[in-house]
């Protein structure tokens, strides 16, 4: 009988059933003075005893302000010490932290909002472009001429709390400040109470998909959830407590808050936040000033530290691993980490949100050709099958659809039966849409998005391989492949090419590269020279924005 694509993750370590909030406690009691949280553009540094301090103060003023257990609240803001001391004081509390996308805008903010009737939101001042307060402003006027927590809002009516994190006074919000300080005994002693009732399988955490088709979903996961993927994600990297984190990923999204926040707390090692959002000079000068041992990033941010000016002048001697994730890995970025970043032990994940987020992940003791090829073995505890398009496990070796099933997939998509059941069927398994293959040995290779497949004359086009093929030309820095509508094929190849600093290239020698190495029609049809890639805030290359621009430019 030929083997199935199916793989269990088997673990001697048993899963961890307990709160956020009990993971903190816990770690403040083992490593009270040992340094916990660095942000070096705030100029802080709290040992484990002093922000769980802090955030037990924040935890009992957000109860005395009239948030309760299930009550939402938003986080609207980059990365920042507040970003991290909420995080953990909603958690406390049993409320349910909203994560929102630092680069949302009036209508999105406006539709998360309502869409998980948040009761409150801390939001920075502003953050790069973005006025944060005149847009929520424009959708609460009402917030100039009503006392702090008690907003009544037409167009965002569950809202009544609205924290700003800046020093000056704002109509109508409380300022973070303000919950730093000391909070009454009484509101110290509810927290405790309610830390006693609260369970680790309770949703802690709303984190909304990107929203690429479609009005953006919920995730909703549980302590349960991310408490044990932060876990054994940084396990994997065989983190102690004297590991340094750099990391310049998104609080918002899980690489930040789950794979960095809960993995460095779960094994007392530091976080290390080099700026409120990723900048390559601030990673390079975070790395060798603070000893960071570990880095996180998705490939472009690693392949933007590369291309630095400066890179050479930076000691990276101190890094040990880290991890790639986030979206496909080129195998030469990887080798290229590996060898001049010091970054010997680095790992790749993947996974997604709805996942919390990882599933698999590869280990410091793989062989170099399976660390760069593919993204590791399955996950601790966690169970994945390869499906065809009848839903039928496939046979090793074979391309099909991944899913996934175990402790880490969501409750579900909040106040969205129709699309949960769409994503999680009656057995349980998440349909992740990804296409993937995994071999006899259990190493999984991301192959591409189903809905990402370029149909071209009947002959099915994979985006990853072409882009991994056109990454072997020496003068190409990053590619992204995707198709268009097309009359006669009905779609074509299209690449997205930026070059490497001080080469030229044109869509001719591109072209001629392909000739004859792959097949003619995954050649693409047409290439466009850019500087860069239209990105999500965690980096993830939009590749509806690129294709909506060009099918702009045909028509």
């Amino acid at each position: 009988m030929t083997e199935h694509s199916f793989v269990h993750g088997v673990s001697d370590t048993p899963l961890i059933f307990k709160t956020i909030g009990k993971l903190l406690d816990e770690a403040a009691a083992s490593y009270a003075d040992k340094q916990a949280i660095v942000v070096r553009h705030q100029g802080v540094r709290l040992s484990y005893s002093e922000l769980n301090n802090l955030v037990n103060c924040v935890a009992g003023n957000l109860l005395s302000k009239g948030i309760e257990p299930e009550d939402r609240v938003g986080i609207w803001s980059p990365n920042n010490l507040q970003w991290v001391v909420t995080q953990f004081a909603t958690a406390k509390i049993g409320a349910i932290l909203v994560n929102i996308n630092p680069a949302y805008r009036i209508s999105e903010l406006e539709y998360v909002l309502n869409k998980v009737s948040c009761k409150a939101l801390v939001l920075a001042e502003q953050f790069k472009s973005s006025d944060y307060v005149s847009m929520l402003m424009s959708l609460a006027p009402e917030l100039g001429d009503c006392d702090a927590g008690d907003l009544r809002a037409e167009q965002i009516p569950a809202l009544r709390t609205v924290i700003c994190l800046g020093d000056e006074e704002q109509p109508g919000m409380y300022r973070f400040t303000q919950f730093e300080q000391a909070a009454s005994a009484s509101s110290l002693q509810k927290v405790q109470s309610i830390a006693a009732l609260l369970q680790p399988d309770d949703p802690i955490n709303i984190q909304f998909t990107s929203g690429t088709t479609g009005f953006p979903k919920g995730a909703t996961l549980s302590h349960f959830n991310i408490l044990n993927n932060g876990y054994f994600v940084t396990e994997t990297m065989q983190f102690t407590d004297q590991d340094r984190l750099c990391i310049p990923v998104p609080l918002y999204h899980c690489f930040g808050m789950v794979m960095g926040v809960l993995g460095c707390v779960s094994h007392g090692a530091t976080m290390v936040f080099p700026d409120e959002a990723f900048d390559p000079k601030s990673v390079l000068e975070t790395i060798q000033a603070e000893q960071c041992t570990a880095l996180y990033g998705v490939p472009t941010m690693f392949i933007a530290v590369l291309a630095h000016p400066d890179f050479n002048r930076y000691d990276l001697s101190s890094l040990r691993t880290g991890i790639m994730a986030g979206a496909p890995c080129p195998a030469e970025t990887m080798a290229r980490v590996m060898g001049e970043m010091n970054m010997t032990d680095v790992t790749i994940a993947y996974g997604m949100t709805e996942t919390s987020p990882v599933s698999f992940q590869t280990s410091v003791d793989d062989p170099v050709d399976k660390r760069v090829s593919t993204v590791g073995r399955v996950h601790p505890h966690v169970q994945v099958k390869i499906v065809d398009d009848d839903g039928r496990v496939v046979p090793v070796g074979t391309r099909g659809e991944l899913c996934t099933r175990g402790y880490s997939v969501m409750l579900g998509y909040w106040d969205d039966d129709e699309r949960t059941r769409e994503a999680i069927d009656p057995a349980g398994w998440l349909h992740t849409g990804d296409l993937a293959v995994i071999d006899q040995l259990g190493y999984c290779d991301i192959v591409g998005r189903v809905k990402d497949m370029i149909i071209r004359g009947g002959e099915n086009i994979y985006p990853r391989e072409v882009e991994e093929y056109l990454l072997r030309h020496p003068k190409i820095m990053d590619v992204s492949v995707f198709g268009i509508p097309d009359d006669k094929y009905g779609e074509q190849v299209i690449a997205w090419v930026q070059v490497k600093e001080g080469e030229a290239l044109n869509e001719a020698a591109v072209k001629s590269f392909c000739d004859g190495q792959i097949a003619h029609y995954k050649i693409p049809a047409k290439v466009e020279f850019v500087d860069e890639f239209p990105l999500t805030v965690t980096g993830k290359i939009q590749k509806f924005v690129m294709r909506d621009q060009m099918i702009a430019r045909e028509s």
